[in-house]
């Protein structure tokens, strides 16, 4: 069997992905699970992997300081996607896994793939102790809140050290996290609270890092709306200690259906339905061909917040199977910090 065929084999179920991005943008089988309002989360078990539901991801982003004071952001992500709910062993697993990773510096964007089929110990999810791995990258420890990170490219290598200092935070309506007025949804938790520490090796040479991480965990089985044409998602970590993650899915008659939570330093939530939270675009660039939005204007009026968010690499594009900007942001205004923006469908 050829590569190229191999490759085809592995990439069948996130092929059709050019509405939405890792399968939500496509339909979905009825005999998937589908998320339910008043969710009851089960851990450590809900930290591990959901074979019912037809994709899945845990998602890290992190905003880096060097010794010199230069700032980098960094990405570990690794997807689950089904062709039919449940699990079996070796060949006969329905899940196929993917993963990205990236290193993102003010002048370079390095990133990477890999791909692999359940089943048969490429690539996976354990809740207790907690790793999830595919080939050499890992991000495992005894317990969710203390975690060693790492991952490989061509061009870079990372590897880090990760320890919560804070709760994990629910989004939408405990957890139920409602993506547009038809009623699509997802169950989505968040640790935006782990202090990161390692070491990045890229083209010039080894740089210790420190700074703070967000990880994003959500799964679901609705597609999008049609009418749904990408989104743009904001991790945004105050320098005072509050946070706020906040997204807008954009339509294709221009209007947006948005979310939000408001995150207090403490912990404790606050969640915003659609038309609270608003995000706007203020500057484009020119990157793989594409035009795309690298600074924003950012507003949750009834938090006081009214700032511009910045790229700091506008050239942060993932240039991957499935493409999409992904990358670490300034933050400045009515709030300072730093943060992370992801965009899809341009």
């Amino acid at each position: 069997m050829n590569a190229r065929l191999v490759c085809l084999l592995l990439l069948w179920p996130v092929a059709g992905l050019a509405q939405g991005f890792a399968g939500l943008g496509s339909e979905a089988g009825a005999e998937f699970a589908v998320p339910q309002p008043d969710p009851v989360f089960d851990f450590p078990a809900d930290h591990g992997p959901h074979p019912d539901f037809r994709i899945e991801w845990w998602y890290l982003t992190a905003n880096l300081t060097g010794p010199d004071g230069t700032p980098y952001g960094l990405q570990w992500t690794l997807f689950r996607s089904a062709l039919a709910p449940g699990e079996a062993d070796s060949w006969a697993s329905p899940q196929v896994w993917f993963s990205h990773a990236a290193v993102t510096t003010p002048e370079a964007h390095h990133v990477t793939e890999r791909f692999a089929r359940g089943g048969i110990g490429q690539a996976g999810v354990t809740a207790a102790p907690f790793e999830a791995w595919i080939d050499d990258w890992r991000m495992a420890g005894d317990t969710f809140d203390a975690l060693t990170l790492g991952a490989s490219g061509p061009d870079f290598r990372y590897d880090m050290a990760l320890t919560a200092e804070g709760p994990l935070v629910f989004h939408g309506d405990g957890g139920y996290s409602v993506k547009s007025a038809e009623g699509q949804a997802s169950y989505y938790y968040s640790q935006p609270f782990y202090a990161i520490e390692g070491v990045l090796d890229l083209p010039g040479g080894k740089i210790p890092v420190t700074g703070s991480a967000w990880l994003d965990r959500e799964w679901s089985s609705q597609p999008l709306g049609d009418t749904q044409t990408g989104w743009d998602w904001f991790s945004l970590s105050f320098d005072g200690g509050d946070k706020l993650m906040g997204f807008r899915l954009r339509q294709t008659d221009d209007s947006s259906y948005t979310s939000a939570t408001w995150i207090g330093a403490d912990g404790t939530t606050q969640a915003f339905a659609d038309g609270a939270f608003a995000a706007r675009p203020l500057a484009v660039a020119e990157t793989a061909g594409r035009r795309v939005p690298v600074a924003w204007a950012v507003t949750l009026p009834d938090r006081g917040v009214d700032v511009r968010v910045e790229a700091l690499n506008p050239d942060a594009w993932m240039d991957l199977t499935i493409p999409y900007w992904e990358g670490p942001v300034r933050i400045t205004g009515s709030h300072a910090g730093r943060g992370y923006l992801e965009m899809t469908g341009y």
